[in-house]
């Protein structure tokens, strides 16, 4: 049955909320644990729908998955018996592709669907497959499947055309068990590049450099049993210190590294909100309209297009004009629509968001058209006057963990219900007055 949120706008969010593990970093690091004859035991996981549809598939291809806890894995990958990722499985979720990285380090072959996900735009995996070739390998595209094997990998010099995080952790699975030295240039620096990659190492990896853009690697012969704790998710903190911001609130957002949001709270702080950093939490304050400015998402260390259509609701709210400009995916702007019948003043010009701020925005019936584009439009409808219901909310459970109790922790006046409820509509309603 599809669900819904019913959110009555107006509350400003007060008080504290711990951060889930990183949803990005999760998904490279799982597919790193089957690379290892021994048992894996990873924690800091987010219970999130995506990281649960990987574990699956993990399982389809034999590996052993333990579920210790919700936030708690053990993997061992001896037992698999099959390089096959299907396209149930990676049309569920792209980063099902990391699969083929790993199972061709570890076996010299695999085979995976082309993946699906999100809809924000192409995002073609020529700078995988370059990578993989550059190792030996050689690749070909048949019925829909990627068929990938070599005699041997070898290590090799890839310069990668763009910046991408998805072909530099795969390169990174597939070249740590090769023959030889490979150097990674233009590789991607985000941090749960840096955090896959100091996973791979406490498996017994050889890999230096990751979050900068060359990184080496030398190759080892196996890799081992570890233990390991997943960073915290820089997007869902973002999330809520956008989400403090907007409301008038007053957060703090624990188990964070403030480093990592560095891009988020510069701006932040720029249109007038407080952001105060502690060793592992961050608190966002702000208690009158905030300012416009300018934003261009760009590759790490710049802002993450991650965060694009949460700031950009919050400008949405601002005085004066602000720009947003969208320089990673072309299609990320869908959720303009959805606030401008709540009342946004937004243009898109091609890859730019001219943004004209409003004094408030109005309740509606929303739906979530991405991850954080839904996000976003819970955080307009945590601002809005009245009601608001947002349906396909499936898309924002794929990266937030708990995110309506989370939030009702704060203060915010929500719920979850099942869509075309009329009456949990109306009780919802009796219950807020």
């Amino acid at each position: 049955m599809e669900n819904q949120y019913i959110i009555k706008g107006g509350a400003c969010l007060k008080g504290e909320v711990t951060i889930s593990g990183a949803k990005n970093a999760a998904l490279g690091i799982l597919a790193a644990a089957i690379m290892t004859d021994e048992t894996v035991v990873i924690d800091n996981l987010p219970n999130v729908r995506d990281i649960n549809v990987l574990l699956t598939a993990i399982e389809g291809i034999g590996a052993t998955v333990k579920r210790i806890g919700p936030h708690e894995v053990a993997i061992n990958g001896s037992t698999i018996n099959n390089m096959t990722i299907d396209y149930d499985s990676i049309k569920k979720i792209r980063a099902s592709y990391y699969l083929l990285g790993a199972l061709l380090g570890k076996y010299q072959k695999a085979q995976v669907a082309l993946p699906g996900g999100c809809d924000i735009g192409s995002r073609p995996i020529d700078q995988h497959l370059k990578g993989f070739r550059a190792l030996g390998a050689t690749v070909n595209i048949e019925y829909g499947m990627i068929n990938t094997c070599a005699e041997s990998l070898i290590g090799s010099h890839i310069f990668l055309d763009v910046v991408s995080v998805g072909a530099t952790i795969n390169i990174m699975l597939a070249s740590c068990l090769a023959e030889g030295k490979t150097v990674i240039e233009n590789a991607a620096k985000e941090p749960h590049i840096v955090d896959v990659a100091n996973f791979l190492n406490s498996m017994g990896a050889n890999i230096k450099g990751a979050g900068t853009d060359k990184i080496r690697i030398n190759g080892v012969e196996k890799l081992h049993a570890t233990e390991y704790s997943i960073i915290p998710d820089q997007i869902e903190a973002g999330t809520f210190m956008v989400a403090a911001a907007a409301t008038k609130g007053d957060v703090l957002i624990r188990n964070v590294i403030p480093q990592h949001l560095e891009a988020i709270s510069v701006k932040l702080i720029e249109i007038g909100a407080t952001v105060e950093e502690f060793d592992d939490a961050v608190r966002v304050t702000a208690d009158h309209r905030l300012r416009h400015t300018q934003i261009k998402t760009l590759p790490h260390p710049g802002f993450p297009t991650d965060m694009q259509p949460q700031i950009a609701t919050l400008l949405a709210l601002s005085e004066g004009t602000s720009t947003v400009t969208e320089s990673i995916f072309e299609n990320r702007f869908k959720y303009v629509d959805e606030l401008a019948r709540m009342g946004a003043n937004i243009k898109v010009e091609g890859n730019v968001a001219i943004i004209e701020g409003v004094t408030e925005l109005t309740g509606a019936a929303i739906s979530a058209p991405d991850l954080r584009a839904g996000a976003a439009l819970v955080v307009a409808a945590l601002v809005a006057d009245g009601y608001s219901t947002i349906d396909s909310i499936r898309y924002i459970e794929r990266g937030y963990e708990c995110f309506e109790e989370k939030l009702r922790g704060l203060g915010a006046v929500m719920e979850k219900i099942s869509i075309d409820d009329e009456r949990a509509v109306q009780k919802f309603k009796l219950k807020v007055g």
